[in-house]
């Protein structure tokens, strides 16, 4: 089994340091370890987030380099800068408040050890509140690549955090791209739709941190705006016909003006599978 890759992660000002310190803690105790995490620092963050990054630089100077920007750039963007130094071809992603499961990459690693033609595998994930024992709901996607290519016309077939991928793959077809949000369901999309095979593993691997924020950041016209436009992109792609650009529209707009509760209630019943 191929046990070299790359962690591939991205820090900003507003993120909680502890949170960062549970994140990259539970990349460093993978049950198969990475031999190198890139680590960008999007732009300036604040004293106590140094603090943890320098600690880490310190205590594992052999495995974790450090990509500072000057200004914030955006996640993709900034993603997009740390994939040039990941050292290997396999990049396993990871967000700086989530808690990766310690046996997440080997499991992701043997899946692209038994399929070489495979360019980007992911997992399910368990959202929790407050403390990752109180697991709320879950969001499962799609395994197999047939049913990923159906999915991806209208949805997200992969949990972005979870994924690990082939970074020629991502190079060749254009990185993060250009949006300022939803960037990846446009690159998962790109990569679907050029040919390439993926795949999920149907369990959980990663426990996603949630609060009551992500339905009322949801609600937000801006991130409704950022879908549609995203949409919009993979429709004038190509990748997608009008009816699934105008579900997609419909769709967002009736989350942007539904009252909370009733956001709630619908995205637990449709769109999640609540514990």
């Amino acid at each position: 089994m191929v046990e070299k890759y790359s962690v591939l992660m991205s820090l900003y000002k507003k993120e909680n340091p502890n949170w960062f310190v549970e994140s990259i803690e539970s990349m460093i105790n993978q049950s198969v370890k990475p031999n190198q995490i890139v680590l960008v620092i999007d732009g300036p963050i604040s004293g106590e987030l140094k603090d943890k990054v320098t600690f880490f630089q310190e205590n594992y100077s052999d495995l974790i380099d450090v990509l500072p920007l000057e200004k914030n750039i955006g996640l993709g963007k900034a993603l997009d800068k740390g994939l040039e130094i990941c050292s290997n071809e396999l990049v396993a992603r990871m967000d700086t408040d989530d808690i990766s499961l310690p046996d997440r990459c080997e499991k992701e690693l043997k899946l692209f050890d038994a399929d070489s033609q495979l360019a980007m595998v992911g997992t399910n994930i368990d959202e929790f509140y407050d403390t990752p024992d109180n697991i709320v709901s879950s969001r499962n996607v799609p395994s197999k690549n047939e049913d990923i290519k159906k999915y991806i016309r209208r949805r997200s077939p992969f949990n972005h955090p979870t994924v690990m991928f082939k970074k020629s793959v991502v190079i060749e077809v254009g990185g993060y791209g250009t949006l300022r949000r939803k960037q990846d369901l446009d690159l998962f999309s790109r990569m679907v739709n050029s040919g390439y095979k993926t795949a999920n593993l149907d369990e959980s691997l990663l426990l996603f941190r949630s609060n009551e924020n992500n339905f009322k950041r949801r609600k937000s016209w801006s991130y409704v705006s950022s879908y549609i436009k995203a949409q919009y992109t993979i429709f004038r792609r190509g990748h997608c016909n009008l009816l699934d650009l105008l579900y997609v529209i419909v769709g967002q707009i009736i989350l942007y003006i539904l009252p909370l509760p009733l956001l709630k209630q619908i995205s637990n019943k449709f769109l999640r599978s609540v514990k």
